[in-house]
């Protein structure tokens, strides 16, 4: 996800214009309670470029075998898509012979490419449709999951009010939201946070869903921040950037269904991957494939880098 980014250059830039650019026409967005179901596939050129990227993953004729009897669902992060989110993981989980589905989401109408910038109310029931697709693809009761950045939060909405799944990974977790560096904590003050939401609601209406003590995350964590017969990897680094403190990517349910990991400390001192890199770790990828595979190598550590 590169909200940090995005949101501290926007912010920066957006507090030194008037009030008439805040007032300006805002671009098309969907209808209220629209679900936008735009893939990627949808494009011949995308469609194109999805065939030499995919390196098996999107297979709908894959059939479960007894080692990983369910399908794996991959879900990407904000402004990310299926493809570039999942380049490096999807095909090493597909060689280690799960069968791996991936989707686009949260597209909003009038704004090309760019993916996850829906509500994720929204971008959850997507989710949940498409999830409904591979089990009747694959003729499976159940699917895991495994999401980064705003995949590691907005499946967790599906998970407690649309759907299930026995395993839920998550990397660049974000579960108790991002205050980007402290910024956050100053929009109040200065009199900002509510027009600067309002432009960013334009474009961007999971933007600041994302925010620490936003209502979304309020709203998500109420009650507890689990939900019972699911087991939890939730995978964060003391490089973080994005999500600030990265002890908001830990859930707080102290359940055995529950592990909460620091790169850093759990798996190896000397990862330098930060929120985006995650996604390209082979240390990473490896706890993933352990948490999902119990007959797997259970024991992660530095040299997990070199396989």
């Amino acid at each position: 996800m590169r909200f940090s980014t995005i949101f501290v250059s926007a912010a920066l830039t957006l507090a030194a214009l008037s009030s008439s650019i805040i007032q300006a026409t805002p671009v098309p967005v969907r209808e209220p309670g629209a679900v936008i179901h735009e893939a990627i596939a949808a494009d011949p050129h995308s469609a194109a470029l999805v065939k030499r990227t995919s390196a098996g993953f999107n297979n709908w004729s894959c059939k479960p075998s007894a080692l990983h009897p369910r399908p794996l669902v991959l879900v990407h992060g904000l402004s990310a898509n299926a493809i570039d989110n999942w380049f490096y993981m999807a095909p090493r989980f597909v060689a280690k012979g799960y069968c791996v589905f991936a989707l686009s989401y949260g597209q909003l109408y009038g704004i090309p490419i760019v993916y996850g910038l829906d509500k994720m109310e929204n971008s959850a029931q997507q989710l949940s449709d498409y999830v409904d697709r591979v089990l009747k693809a694959t003729n499976t009761t159940q699917v895991d999951i495994l999401g980064h950045s705003q995949g590691s939060i907005m499946p967790r909405y599906y998970l407690r009010f649309l759907g299930g799944a026995p395993k839920f990974a998550a990397i660049g977790s974000i579960q108790y939201g991002t205050n980007i560096l402290g910024l956050v904590n100053l929009l109040t003050p200065l009199g900002l946070y509510d027009p600067i939401k309002a432009v960013f609601d334009t474009v961007c209406l999971s933007c600041f869903q994302f925010l620490e003590n936003s209502e979304f995350i309020k709203n998500l964590n109420a009650g507890g921040d689990t939900v019972p017969d699911v087991k939890y990897l939730m995978i964060t680094s003391k490089l973080e950037e994005t999500v600030t403190p990265y002890t908001n990517g830990f859930l707080r349910d102290k359940s055995p269904n529950v592990k909460n990991v620091v790169l850093q400390n759990d798996y190896c001192s000397l990862d330098v991957s930060e929120h985006a890199l995650q996604a390209v770790d082979p240390i990473v990828f490896n706890a993933v494939h352990a948490f999902l595979t119990p007959s797997a190598d259970q024991t992660i550590n530095c040299l997990d880098a070199l396989n």
